[in-house]
């Protein structure tokens, strides 16, 4: 059998694994992670990860479809106000008598309806998908607040919103682990493991080119930001619940956070690259230096800076590792072509004594 020699397999597999970006982000976080314990005394506490958890929750999962977009090199800016938007829903909805079940079922139908928009003007229409999304930014925050105006609803049954914030049994863990868990694992079978993931990839790299190997790329496209809607609007529900508050201003500025957490978690702005366990990875990493710094009074604005210098960071070394991944190629060559020329010599100079 021939073996392969492409440069996807140039390396052993545990050095494709250990010197990747993703597990550099998650060493990282467990030295981060290690480290306030040690020196945060009241980090060290089961409170410490529950409350980790609960914050960091809707940023995990709408960092999953998120991701996926990205590979795409497509970007969805609307997702904090489809979360609004779903809060404002289900809000509004309960008022007027409905259960929070249909309320919540009505609430994600409206994210797929909105994903499905941005969908339609991205695949198929070919707007760039920047452009659509800040657009339908203001849209669908703007209908959020129109609908309730200033008010808020807060009347919300206390076995829901307890659910929201509830244990799993006796561990520090909250509920809402447990639908992370079952949509992280379903994510990453159809990213890591099937054709349409390997479709999100080639479209990353090359659109064209997998346009024609293939890849439906307008339908993966759409499917991918009727994903980001669903996953949005449950996200809404679940904020709503866990605050016990409906209001049109819910989840201002979140999906900066959640494109910084994909970006900090390996993957490419540019499209093409990126794991989904480097990502849930780059959230918590978020998540744990924020709570350190905020248990030893470090004001917000502080905080960001931290978090803002440590993706610009992250963003930069894909840079320069691909300058010295460059570099190193290049040197290889030229000692190659050196040493094939020095070889040439050596020939001629021993033909030419015989």
């Amino acid at each position: 059998m021939t073996a392969r020699t492409y440069a996807a397999h140039a390396k052993p597999l545990w050095q494709r694994a250990l010197l990747a970006r993703e597990f550099a982000i998650i060493a990282l976080l467990v030295v981060v992670y290690m480290y306030s314990r040690s020196e945060v005394p009241a980090f060290d506490g089961p409170l410490t990860i529950y409350y980790l958890l609960l914050d960091a929750a809707a940023i995990l999962l709408i960092a999953l479809p998120m991701t996926m977009i990205i590979i795409t090199g497509e970007i969805d800016l609307s997702v904090a106000s489809t979360v609004a938007l779903s809060s404002v829903l289900v809000g509004d909805l309960h008022q007027h008598g409905m259960s929070i079940p249909m309320a919540g079922l009505v609430a994600i139908l409206a994210g797929v309806v909105c994903g499905a928009f941005n969908g339609f003007l991205v695949a198929y229409v070919g707007l760039p998908s920047l452009a659509v999304t800040i657009g339908t930014l203001a849209l669908y925050r703007g209908i959020a607040v129109g609908t309730l105006g200033t008010k808020a609803v807060t009347d919300f049954p206390e076995k829901w919103t307890d659910l929201a914030k509830q244990h799993i049994g006796d561990s520090s863990y909250p509920v809402i682990v447990i639908p992370f868990i079952v949509l992280a694992i379903l994510f990453a079978l159809l990213l890591h493991f099937t054709s349409f993931g390997r479709g999100v990839y080639d479209i990353g790299l090359n659109s064209e080119a997998a346009h024609f190997t293939g890849v439906n790329v307008a339908r993966t496209k759409f499917i991918l930001f009727v994903l980001s809607g669903a996953v949005s609007a449950f996200a809404g529900i679940y904020i709503t619940l866990r605050y016990g508050s409906a209001r049109g201003d819910n989840a201002t500025g979140l999906e900066l956070q959640v494109i910084a957490a994909v970006l900090l978690g390996g993957v490419s702005i540019f499209g093409g690259r990126g794991a989904l366990h480097g990502v849930i990875a780059g959230v918590l990493l978020i998540g744990v230096i924020s709570s350190a710094l905020r248990l030893e009074d470090v004001t917000v604005n502080v905080i960001n800076i931290i978090i803002g210098l440590l993706l610009v960071l992250s963003v930069m070394s894909t840079s320069f590792l691909s300058l010295a991944t460059r570099a190193s190629a290049g040197m290889k060559k030229r000692s190659s072509k050196s040493s094939d020329a020095r070889q040439q010599l050596a020939s001629a100079h021993h033909e030419g004594k015989n």
